[in-house]
């Protein structure tokens, strides 16, 4: 294998990009008001060049205040997820791992349940009711976070395997409570709250709360790229890698952190949408190897083309109707990921 360049990641990422690109605006296209590319392009002309007043048509408002938006937080949930799953994998050295294996999702559906039941007490302004959710779901995680950093703490280090149990009984605990406080629901709460839970993208965000999550998520992804090298260290052993002057704990801090923080604002706006965080590292790794300073922005394009695939397929295959994109995802990702595993067992 050639070593990696500086060209050939720009080139590899150019090609990522323009896939992207494509299916983004297939998907602005798609939906149960059809748009002509010729309206389409002509509106996204107007939007660059910062002419919204020049959107006359109906469909340009729903392509560019409904659509638009909605693809933005898809390929940031998918960009999120596919890096922190990227890292966990790395980290744990487990190929299973995923962004929801030390219970973060658990953590943010506890926090985000408990901000629904707050909310009807409340008598908020919409701009707030909008925040509730997310706030919630993020402090949520965030305490998973802190609780299952000290669980996974061993004299004063973290160690892979104790984190990894700390996760899997923290989030065993929060299920539990999750299952007390959705028999608490009722009405349209359960309903929305069930589908949160699936995994939904249809609840349009605050574009302040946008921009905050694109800053988090650049922040966060690039300390973790920061690592990149040693991670790659780091899937030799982690003795290897301190004979090679890995500073192992900084390193497991630092993307624990980090990866985890990924993990908590992607389900604050998403619920829980499984196997992206999974599946995707394993077909980037497959397409260009395991160099992670090739397969983190890798994955992380590749985690935005397909959550804005499978959120386009959630809100066409029944429209006008919805699915919820978290269940599109675990139909397509099963499979694929049975594919995988063969193939890797073969």
């Amino acid at each position: 294998m050639r070593p990696l360049t500086l060209g050939r990641l720009l080139l590899r990422c150019s090609v990522l990009v323009v896939i992207l690109f494509v299916v983004v605006v297939i998907a602005l296209k798609l939906g149960a008001v059809q748009v002509s590319l010729y309206g389409l392009g002509r509106d996204l002309i107007h939007v660059l060049l910062g002419r919204t007043n020049a959107i006359s048509t109906e469909y340009g408002m729903v392509v560019i205040n409904i659509r638009l938006p909605r693809i933005l937080l898809s390929i940031f949930v998918g960009a999120a997820l596919a890096v922190a799953g990227t890292s966990f994998q790395a980290l744990l050295r487990n190929p299973l791992a995923d962004p929801y294996v030390l219970g973060v999702s658990s953590g943010a559906s506890v926090g985000a349940i408990l901000a629904l039941i707050i909310e009807n007490h409340l008598s908020l302004s919409p701009e707030l009711a909008g925040l509730v959710t997310p706030v919630g779901a993020f402090l949520g995680a965030a305490l998973t976070i802190a609780a299952v950093y000290f669980l996974g703490r061993r004299e004063g280090q973290i160690e892979s395997s104790t984190l990894l149990l700390g996760g899997i009984i923290t989030a065993s605990f929060l299920s539990a409570i999750i299952n007390f406080l959705m028999s608490t629901l009722a009405g349209s709460n359960l309903r929305g709250a069930s589908y949160w839970l699936m995994g939904d993208l249809s609840t349009p965000q605050p574009r302040s709360l946008l921009y905050f999550l694109g800053i988090g998520f650049v922040v966060a992804a690039g300390v973790i790229y920061t690592t990149s090298s040693d991670l790659n260290l780091l899937l030799a052993g982690e003795k290897e890698a301190m004979h090679l002057g890995v500073d192992v704990r900084r390193v497991r801090i630092v993307v624990y952190l980090a990866a985890s923080i990924l993990t908590g604002l992607a389900v604050s706006v998403s619920g829980t949408i499984g196997y992206v965080g999974l599946l995707v590292p394993h077909v980037m790794r497959l397409l260009f190897g395991s160099d992670h300073r090739m397969l983190i922005p890798a994955a992380a394009l590749g985690g935005a083309i397909g959550l804005v695939i499978a959120d386009t397929v959630a809100r066409t295959i029944v429209a006008p109707s919805e699915l919820p994109v978290g269940a599109v995802t675990a139909i397509a990702g099963a499979p694929l990921f049975i594919y995988l595993l063969r193939r890797r067992l073969a």
